[in-house]
């Protein structure tokens, strides 16, 4: 599942969870079939934090599945309360993963930006692909460090890296993961990785699996969970308490 929000794009694999503040506008992308369950909670009761994609625990997974069958969780509770508070301590926990990419505004930046994205893996040389936009490369190159910061090669190695940490957190080999991102000798790969994120992709993995401890508990049907504050109620008139969060699963759905 794909989220963007602005000019950044979030890359969510199965089985972890993506943080959104209250308020923050954003569009989902599922390419394929996804089951998801969001939580709504209600601004203030979570620290604040910057949009990330979070891992998820067996402990989270478990209450966030408890979140949906509850509902709406109440304050005056005394049992929803406590529940409430363990859920939002593990979410507070959740350590986030790099798979977020800043994409280009200008339309021939953001063309060159999608077919990178569909092919991280093509050993295209930019000419070759500025050719078939109809740009020149030093246009390109300046489109790019205008909207995102940096040169193309080191946007695309950003991308091949998110790429490398789904398909690594997917369960693939170095190697497989190597080749399929674009690198002829896993070597390469291995130090590119290490350069970026501090450890070898199987250090990487170790210590993700360490982190995730029980792991080994039969994953549940949703591959995909969000997680993200309620809007706060704008209206004075409340006919009952605000509950602490609710939950929904959303079920198997194609979006674009």
């Amino acid at each position: 599942m794909e989220v963007v929000i602005g000019q950044t794009l979030w890359l969510i694999p199965p089985q972890f969870a993506l943080w959104i503040s209250a308020r923050v506008r954003h569009s989902i992308r599922m390419p394929g079939a996804v089951a998801m369950r969001t939580l709504y909670i209600r601004p203030g009761l979570a620290r604040e934090r910057p949009t990330a994609v979070l891992q998820v625990t067996p402990l989270l997974r478990e209450l966030i599945i408890e979140a949906v069958r509850l509902g709406n969780v109440r304050t005056r509770d005394g049992e929803h309360a406590a529940f409430c508070k363990v859920l939002i301590s593990q979410i507070a926990k959740a350590s986030p993963i790099p798979t977020m990419l800043a994409m280009p505004r200008d339309v021939r930046a953001r063309r060159l930006a999608e077919l990178v994205l569909a092919r991280p893996g093509v050993a295209q040389k930019m000419q070759a692909q500025c050719r078939e936009i109809g740009v020149s490369v030093r246009t390109m190159e300046r489109l790019f460090h205008r909207d995102v910061g940096t040169n193309f090669d080191t946007w695309r190695r950003q991308v091949r890296l998110m790429k490398a940490v789904e398909m690594l957190v997917a369960g693939g080999r170095i190697k497989e993961v190597a080749f399929a991102v674009g690198y002829r000798q896993a070597s390469t790969f291995v130090a590119v990785f290490r350069r970026s994120l501090g450890l070898t992709p199987k250090a990487w993995i170790s210590t993700l699996h360490s982190e995730r401890s029980g792991e080994e508990i039969p994953p549940r049907p949703p591959r995909t969970r969000a997680v993200s504050p309620a809007r706060a109620s704008e209206g004075r008139r409340r006919q009952q308490p605000q509950p602490l969060l609710n939950a929904r699963t959303v079920g198997e759905s194609r979006r674009s």
